[in-house]
């Protein structure tokens, strides 16, 4: 279950990244919050920052992608961890100060998006390079495990901060935690990194993957089902702020709670995952059951009645997310081979991320004018719908995902 860690790299990596992801959650709470505070409690208003946060996903993602198959990753990957700790450190500093305004924190969403967007390619080709071919799907389930443990923390301590010292302090915290990560990506050992031959600087790469892609029916059905769930069903970062202030009327630590006990369903989600990684490779059928029974707990959850009933389900809700999401992690990573990892990944990311410009402002929208369950209902409804028509399409294609054979 824990076999990625016999890899001294990845030991140093999922180290760094327990810290650094508890500042990360930490910093999504107080950012909403403090866009909740600046904006008069308006929905559209953290929709707006949301999207701007993920924009530059549309532009960058296949970009970075690229250069991952070009470039040492780690060194990359260096620069970027220290860009997104510089925007924490700036951000905190313009809010403890009292002179931060609602226009610098879009700017700092849209800073923010630009090194998000490049580190999370990069980020996840590096997982085949820390552990090799055989250990990706276990890797990939422990990273969801160390994000989500720090998504069980990170709210949780976000929320009584808030109330305590506010919102700067708590961005100021995420800047210090960037220090692990960078320790451990220095401290890592290149010889023992599993190593493949760099792309060498040619015309049409980005082109050549697309036709990749787009000549495996099962790829293409993964990536329209990643693309409508992530967009509209995964809106949690413009939706739970909202309920938690607007429809149930609590506290930043209320919405705190609310993060945190899905985080809790996240996090068994992944230890689960981990689990499944030591008895055989990801299914598409896990895929295509996690959409599934996240989209109906999701129409489930927009009916509760109650501030204690809706954060009970949000535990299931958030177990279902993550095995869809893990699975479908490792599904692409597993079914591509390793000369084209980077490139697909950047393809992967740009369609798990890029269409959040969409769906945040959209929910926002639904939140604003048909009330804050309604966002719930919509992405309830398309998660369903998806699951089901890209089920009809594998089986009459009879297409099915297996690992590429230069990968093993």
């Amino acid at each position: 279950m824990f076999s990625s860690l016999r890899e001294r790299n990845y030991r140093f990596y999922a180290g760094g990244q327990v810290i650094s992801n508890v500042g990360t959650w930490m910093q999504r709470v107080a950012q909403d919050w403090l866009v909740l505070e600046l904006s008069g409690r308006s929905p559209v208003a953290l929709g707006l920052a949301a999207g701007l946060q993920f924009l530059p996903t549309l532009m960058l993602s296949m970009w970075a992608g690229m250069l991952a198959d070009r470039m040492d990753k780690r060194r990359l990957l260096l620069v970027l961890q220290a860009g997104m700790g510089g925007c924490a450190l700036i951000l905190g500093l313009l809010d403890v100060t009292g002179i931060v305004t609602l226009w610098q924190v879009y700017l700092f969403c849209l800073v923010l998006g630009c090194f998000t967007a490049m580190d999370a390619p990069i980020r996840q080709s590096f997982v085949g390079e820390m552990v090799g071919p055989r250990n990706v799907t276990n890797a990939v389930a422990l990273n969801s495990m160390t994000f989500n443990l720090a998504r069980v923390i990170g709210p949780a301590v976000a929320g009584v901060m808030i109330t305590l010292v506010g919102t700067g302090w708590v961005f100021l915290s995420n800047a210090i935690s960037f220090v692990a990560v960078l320790a451990g990506l220095f401290a890592m050992d290149p010889v023992l990194l599993h190593r493949v031959t760099r792309l060498s600087r040619q015309r049409g790469q980005l082109a050549e993957a697309m036709r990749y892609v787009r000549g495996r029916t099962d790829l293409v059905v993964l990536l329209v089902l990643v693309f409508c769930v992530s967009t509209f069903g995964m809106t949690f970062f413009a939706t739970l702020a909202n309920v938690a202030a607007n429809v149930f009327h609590r506290s930043a630590s209320g919405y705190g709670l609310l993060s945190t006990l899905m985080a809790a369903g996240t996090l068994g989600g992944s230890v689960l995952a981990a689990r499944r990684s030591v008895l055989g490779l990801p299914k598409l059928r896990v895929v295509l059951g996690g959409a599934l029974v996240f989209g109906l707990l999701e129409l489930v959850l927009a009916v509760m009645p109650t501030y204690l009933l809706f954060g009970l389900v949000l535990i299931p809700m958030g177990a279902a997310v993550i095995t869809f999401i893990t699975a479908a992690n490792s599904t692409m990573q597993l079914s591509i081979s390793a000369e084209m990892r980077g490139r697909v990944m950047g393809l992967y990311m740009l369609v798990f991320l890029g269409g959040n410009p969409i769906g945040g402002p959209m929910a926002g929208w639904l939140a604003e004018v048909f009330g804050g369950r309604a966002p719930f209902v919509a992405g309830g409804v398309i998660s369903v719908v998806a699951a089901v028509v890209c089920g009809l399409v594998l089986r009459r294609s009879g297409a099915e995902v297996a690992p590429d054979l230069k990968l093993a």
